[in-house]
């Protein structure tokens, strides 16, 4: 409880137990408020889902089970909680939405309904460079393992002074490797999370190894599939990306600050086979935040905000290949 406390941070109202729950335990969370609230649960386009009894509480401490309200909790799929002033619209909630992922297992002939239940934090990332900053909200939906892998990995500093170091003009920059030759990773692979998530401007998906089967256009072998790590790269032009739709795993997408990728990309290139820029292109840091009401870049796609961004990786609806030298795809460890 502690350390979920911690992560969620002290202005916040909902307290989670513990992270994981199993099928059959209360998902329990503690509500800490100065005025009476409201609890809402929406899917993860921003649709509220109606509970079975009311979700009102006074204001002071609540510990609640949520599956007391909300019987979809009972349905795989990805969540969100929000704490919301009595009679206030969704977009003015409280301190931190949190994130519930009602896991399936989806193992050849494993048993229907949820296998655990994750609860956190709603959070994005913010990616410092020379140009500038990028705000980063996350695919938690369709891709939780590579965002957890992301989160854990930024958190840790692992990103912190390392580099672009692959640039293909109006296709992607990509990053990530400790090597910073395209050949480097964090010691571990983690299984790909395929998805029909378009590979639109400003997306960020998971670099891999490439497999020459993919040439006849079918998909990779799961020793290449599951071959990425910390690499990751941003898309620049749909045009170019969309090969790499259902074939790469896209978890992010940049909401503010793609103007600083387009700039990245204009580095003088050094190695044309490799992408390689003449100049460094340094990640100065990769910083995870809590989302709360007036920094939520999710604002757009959950519907809380009556002023769209004018970003231009945000006016790009996220939706849901080969080897690097047959079509400069994407890959790596």
């Amino acid at each position: 409880m502690q350390a979920v406390a911690s992560a969620i941070l002290m202005f916040s109202v909902l307290f989670p137990a513990k992270t994981w729950f199993s099928p059959d335990q209360p998902i329990t969370v503690e509500v800490r408020a100065d005025q009476p609230v409201m609890l809402m649960l929406l899917d993860f386009l921003g649709k509220p889902l109606e509970p079975r009894q009311p979700a009102q509480f006074p204001a002071g401490q609540t510990t609640v089970n949520l599956r007391d309200h909300w019987q979809q909790l009972q349905v795989p799929g990805t969540y969100l909680l929000l704490a919301v002033p009595q009679g206030a619209a969704p977009a003015q909630f409280l301190g931190t939405p949190l994130v519930i992922q009602v896991r399936e297992d989806k193992r050849r002939d494993a048993p229907p309904g949820p296998m655990v239940i994750k609860v956190e934090p709603l959070s994005y990332a913010v990616i410092s460079t020379d140009h500038g900053e990028m705000t980063v909200m996350f695919y938690y939906d369709v891709a939780p393992n590579t965002v957890a892998n992301f989160i854990s990995l930024a958190q840790g500093g692992y990103y912190d002074g390392l580099s672009f170091h692959r640039i293909v003009p109006g296709f992607v920059i990509q990053g990530g490797d400790p090597r910073g030759d395209g050949t480097g990773g964090p010691g571990y692979h983690i299984e790909a999370e395929f998805s029909n998530r378009e590979h639109r401007e400003g997306v960020l998906s998971m670099a891999r190894q490439g497999d020459p089967i993919e040439r006849q256009g079918v998909m990779p072998r799961p020793e290449a599939a599951n071959s990425a790590g910390s690499q990751f790269f941003i898309c620049l032009d749909y045009a170019r990306t969309r090969q790499l739709d259902g074939r790469y795993t896209a978890f992010g997408k940049v909401v503010q600050g793609f103007e600083v990728s387009q700039e990245i990309a204009k580095t003088p290139i050094a190695d044309p086979e490799t992408g390689r820029p003449q100049t460094p292109q340094i990640i100065r840091a990769v910083r995870i935040l809590p989302v709360t009401r007036d920094n939520n870049p999710y604002a757009q796609m959950l519907n809380l905000s009556p002023v769209a961004t004018t970003s231009p990786a945000a006016t790009a609806s996220p939706a849901a290949t080969t080897s690097p030298a047959a079509t400069a795809s994407p890959a790596g460890p």
